[in-house]
């Protein structure tokens, strides 16, 4: 019975021109190898599976082929056949990670020193050489800055940082980017074409996303997809192998969150924990879906007609403001790097969650004539449309000091509900503690921990809210300073805190629970308890 060979050696470039996103590098080295201006030590940097050895290996058969010096090997004779099969007796490969003590170094260099058995050149490939020890390097200086006419060196690396700057100086250095995911896609789809192995866009996308740049990562996962798929490759199998996110999950998220849902985002919370998803990858691919929806909203034409869930990427975009998704794109960033802070990741997710659900607009569908609507009640529309109610219009008659009254008397966390304002503005004012605060002058203190909300642009819509809402110019004046801690934000806060303590209070008294705990040894999962949504 006949072994296969995996697709990362089978498939390996035997030429440049089989290579896949490396053209800087293949351009420079064949121009080298047809003027014959060629350097006695080339450095190759990376990161892993982007191509380094193998181009290595390229240029060892363009040194050493039969047919000449050439950036065409021909791949036939007898030594561009022993290179790719590694037997070559000319070309030593060398694993600095495990060859680290400079007493390997000097043999090498020693053997360096003798002619080449059958080849033009001897070839000394040395991989990961930043694991080489200080002393290693001191003893190699002297014959990569003047080696014998028959050695060449070619390093790689994938931590240049750690090589001395001396020995970079010495080299002629390539740095190898990571390949872009279309270039991967494409390279596995013309594999699968001649490996006959049924395969859909959808899966390769996901494979060469999951490659993160790497050639050889891609073709491994390309290998495991194969047998996971039993000789057939689909998404849905894709996604189970590599634990991807289901995209729906995430637009019904975003959908929960126009609609202002918190029980059903809470939901979809529970259905992803269930199916053991992670976290951290989901808020990962929202960030990368709100990406695709700012795309949708500011430049259309970068999102292609034959993207997946196109569709409901554009209603999205139309559902949300742009100032919406770019707030929501930084707390689904921040929420991630807060991720291992938080008490677990369901309780770091859902607190994500919930932090847009916060900063959502009260009305999404409020258009310009809808704002121009009295917010009092049975009031008809005309000069007094603007107006608040007559109970707030009374509390704004005289300034209010936050310092000198109780929460419950603050009129500014009640305004900033009645200003519709949205994304980051809507931060600002919500961050923000009245210290004086009347129809005609309001002075607002916010922390010095939130500063860097005080951005002009937000502060002007504020502005313009305000004068929306009073129907007239009013003053607002920003301050850093402390605080009271009798912000929009805190109240809310201190608002659910008491909620959440009556509902865990509701719980424990209930008397089915007192039954239960005193007969059957119960315990209450207090994480677990949430107040009815109102």
């Amino acid at each position: 019975m006949s072994q296969t060979q995996v697709l990362a050696r089978k498939w390996r470039p035997r030429n440049f021109s089989e290579l896949t996103g490396q053209e800087h590098v293949i351009k420079a080295l064949t121009n080298a190898l047809e003027q014959n201006r060629l350097h006695h030590a080339y450095l190759l940097t990376g990161t892993r599976g982007v191509g380094k050895t193998t181009i290595a290996r390229i240029l060892a058969k363009s040194l050493n082929c039969e047919t000449g010096v050439t950036a065409t090997p021909c791949g036939v004779c007898p030594a561009c056949q022993q290179i790719d099969t590694g037997s070559f007796i000319d070309l030593i490969e060398l694993d600095a990670a495990s060859n680290t003590q400079v007493d390997n170094m000097r043999e090498l260099l020693e053997n360096a020193l003798y002619a080449p058995t059958s080849a033009r050149y001897k070839i000394y490939i040395i991989d990961e050489v930043h694991m080489l020890s200080k002393s290693a390097f001191n003893a190699m200086l002297k014959t990569l800055e003047e080696p014998p006419a028959h050695v060449k060196f070619v390093l790689a690396t994938t931590d240049p940082q750690k090589i001395p700057i001396t020995v970079l100086s010495r080299c002629l250095q390539f740095n190898l980017k990571q390949i872009p995911q279309t270039q991967i896609a494409d390279h596995l789809k013309k594999i699968l074409a001649q490996e006959k192995i049924p395969n859909d866009v959808l899966s390769l996308q996901l494979i060469a996303r999951a490659a993160q740049g790497s050639m050889r990562d891609a073709l491994s996962l390309l290998d495991q997809a194969i047998a996971f798929g039993e000789g057939t490759i689909e998404e849905t199998g894709v996604r189970d192998m590599l634990g991807i996110i289901d995209q729906s999950y995430l637009f019904d998220l975003l959908e929960a969150l126009v609609q202002k849902n918190g029980l059903k985002l809470l939901s979809l919370a529970d259905e992803m924990e269930a199916q053991c998803l992670s976290f951290d990858a989901a808020l990962q691919d929202l960030a990368t879906l709100l990406h695709r929806i700012a795309l949708a909203q500011a430049v259309p034409q970068a999102i292609s007609e034959d993207t997946p869930e196109y569709a409901r990427i554009f209603a999205l975009a139309k559902a949300f403001t742009p100032d919406d998704i770019q707030l929501f794109y930084q707390i689904a960033l921040h929420g991630r790097s807060d991720l291992s802070l938080a008490p677990d990741e369901y309780a770091g997710f859902t607190m994500t969650l919930m932090r847009m659900l916060t900063f959502m607009p009260d009305d999404l569908t409020v258009n310009h004539q809808l704002l121009q609507v009295p917010v009092t009640d049975n009031k008809p529309s005309g000069k007094t449309a603007h107006k608040p109610p007559v109970k707030t219009e009374h509390t704004l008659q005289h300034p209010i000091h936050s310092t000198n009254v109780d929460s419950s008397d603050l009129a500014w966390p009640q305004l900033t509900q009645q200003l519709k304002l949205t994304g980051m503005a809507k931060m600002l004012a919500q961050h923000s503690e009245a210290r004086a605060l009347s129809a005609e002058n309001i002075e607002l203190c916010v922390p010095d921990v939130h500063k860097h909300l005080l951005d002009k642009k937000y502060q002007d819509k504020i502005q313009a809210a305000l004068n929306t809402y009073f129907g007239k110019p009013v003053m607002l004046n920003f301050s850093i300073g402390s605080i009271t801690g009798l912000t929009p934000v805190a109240l809310q806060q201190r608002e659910e805190a008491e909620k959440q303590a009556k509902a865990i209070e509701a719980i424990e008294k209930d008397p089915i629970v007192q039954e239960l705990i005193e007969q059957f040894d119960a315990k209450l999962i207090i994480p677990s308890i949430k107040p009815i949504q109102k």
